[in-house]
C-alpha cells in the first residue's frame, strides 16, 4: 500500500493546531489502515521519527434537506505523536 492512500489529508482545526505545540498531529486516514500502516506512512512521507499512534472512528452526522434525512460519511481519524524534537515543517505556521 502506498502511503498517500494510508493518509488521506490533515485535519486543521483550532484543536489540532494547539496539539501541534505538543508534536502531536491529526490526520484523516484510510478506514482500513493499521497503527502500524500510520505510523510508517507518516516516517515515509514527512522523515520524522513517530513514538505513539492514536486512532478513533468517527461517526458521520446526520443531516436534513427538508424532510430528506442522510447521513454524512464516517471517517477514521489518527493522531499522530512525534518523538521529542521532532516536528512537521509543513504544518507550521498555519
Amino acid at each position: 500500500m502506498d502511503p498517500r492512500d494510508v493518509i488521506i489529508r490533515p485535519v486543521i482545526t483550532e484543536k489540532t493546531t494547539k496539539l501541534m505545540e505538543e508534536g502531536k498531529y491529526t490526520f484523516v486516514v484510510n478506514p482500513r489502515a493499521t497503527k502500524t500502516d500510520i505510523r510508517w506512512a507518516v516516517e515515509e512521507i514527512f522523515g520524522v521519527k513517530v513514538a505513539k499512534v492514536n486512532t478513533m472512528r468517527v461517526l458521520g452526522k446526520v443531516r436534513r434537506m427538508g424532510r430528506f434525512e442522510g447521513r454524512r460519511p464516517s471517517w477514521k481519524k489518527a493522531i499522530v505523536t512525534l518523538e521529542p524534537g521532532q516536528r512537521i515543517e509543513v504544518f507550521e505556521g498555519l
